[in-house]
């Protein structure tokens, strides 16, 4: 369809101007009539430039991508904006000049445009699914309906607040041992490429018995030095096969059960998804959102799958009138004794929401004090993981050295 910029005038004399779909120029008429304004001119816009920003989109995606942190600053300045009593589209009008994100700037434009033409706030938000999660839609169609939008978008602002915090703590504490073995890989590569072959030359003129650490070390020098476009291709076939093996389901399963049986990955992961559901599943019992529908929302937010899974037979367990407390008592597995007594105390109290908000600062906690400590633990391992390759290579090259000075 079509895509026609126009200037509009009210009988009041309001001018109004922006773009909008439509089959035709009639239809456009037509629509704006309805809106009480008339058409004064037009002009349709270059349809050649939609398709292919859209197919290098799809290609990079990296490029439509919203950071959370902005997401973040949406909510609670648009929350702040219906406090003080501005209306909706000058609220996000004042948001889409305010962002430094043009593609978000232009996404909030677009929004602005749909709730000016009377859509609610939550549906206008569903056009956009990879920026705004059903969770975040829901929330706020639920703040829209009970009129608490503001500390509805608080609540949310809160809630993204605290994710963004576990990531960046858990990301903080991956840098260091990221760094080491980016930098031990490359002096080895550095090694094998430059250092290896001038020692290869001397032992071949000698022409002496190698030991067999020395002949392989000799043939990966050989093979990363003389094949190095082989070994380019091989590298990233081997990335685009993983890549696309992480996106089935199978390999997304054994992924996901690989990084649970881990003995600090996955204690992280088991606490990280427990406060993550603490923190959302408190967010939306306290925004009235049925706890089985909740549960569903909640499914599709986490990343790990087994954790999807319970969670999607949790809303299944309750329909049929299970507790949800005795239900993830029976995944010892995947959750730590407390969330299920934690969440039996809610129910029994009727203060769930309340419960679950304390559970997820408990666990939010938790994962802070363990990436806090992660660093003492890792800075070990690399120290002997780097000190074995370290003594495999001067081994490797000291003795036929040796072997030759003893022959001299």
């Amino acid at each position: 369809m079509p895509v026609f910029a126009y200037t509009a005038k009210s009988i009041t004399g309001q001018v109004q101007s922006g773009s909008q779909e439509a089959g035709s120029e009639a239809e456009l008429a037509h629509s704006l009539r309805e809106q009480g304004f008339i058409l004064t001119s037009l002009r349709p816009l270059t349809s050649l430039a939609i398709p292919s920003r859209n197919r290098l989109t799809e290609f990079l995606p990296s490029l439509n991508f919203i950071p959370l942190s902005e997401k973040m600053i949406f909510a609670r300045h648009l929350a702040i904006m219906i406090g003080a009593g501005l209306a909706m589209t000058r609220a996000l009008e004042i948001l889409s000049l305010q962002t430094k994100n043009k593609s978000f700037a232009k996404i909030i434009k677009a929004i602005k445009e749909s709730v000016n033409q009377g859509q609610p706030l939550a549906d206008s938000l569903t056009k956009y699914p990879k920026i705004f999660s059903e969770l975040f839609v829901n929330m706020v169609r639920v703040g829209e309906t009970s009129g608490s939008l503001e500390e509805t978008l608080k609540m949310l602002a809160y809630q993204m607040e605290k994710e963004y915090e576990l990531k960046s703590k858990v990301r903080s504490a991956m840098i260091y041992p990221i760094i080491i073995v980016i930098a031990m890989f490359g002096i080895g590569l550095l090694m094998m490429v430059v250092v290896v072959p001038k020692l290869t030359l001397i032992f071949r003129e000698m022409n002496t018995d190698l030991p067999f650490t020395t002949k392989m070390l000799i043939s990966l020098s050989d093979l990363l030095s003389q094949h190095w476009l082989a070994v380019i291709f091989g590298i990233i076939a081997l990335v685009l096969a993983g890549r696309f093996t992480a996106k089935t389901q199978v390999g997304k399963s054994y992924i996901d059960w690989t990084i649970l049986r881990l003995p600090i990955l996955g204690d992280i992961t088991k606490k990280i998804n427990s406060a993550r559901l603490a923190r959302t599943l408190g967010s939306l019992v306290e925004s009235s959102v049925p706890i089985v529908q909740s549960l569903q929302i909640i499914a599709g937010t986490l990343e790990n799958s087994f954790f999807r899974q319970s969670l999607t037979e949790a809303s299944l367990a309750m329909q049929k009138g299970e507790q949800l407390s005795k239900f993830i008592d029976n995944y010892p597995q995947l959750y730590p004794a407390m969330v299920g007594q934690m969440i039996a105390v809610g129910e029994e109290t009727g203060t769930l929401g309340t419960i679950l908000g304390k559970l997820a600062d408990f666990y939010e906690e938790e994962v802070d004090n363990i990436t806090k400590g992660i660093a003492s633990i890792i800075e070990p391992v690399l120290m002997v993981v780097i000190g074995a390759a370290v003594g495999f290579f001067a081994i490797s090259i000291i003795q036929p050295m040796y072997s030759i000075m003893q022959g001299m």
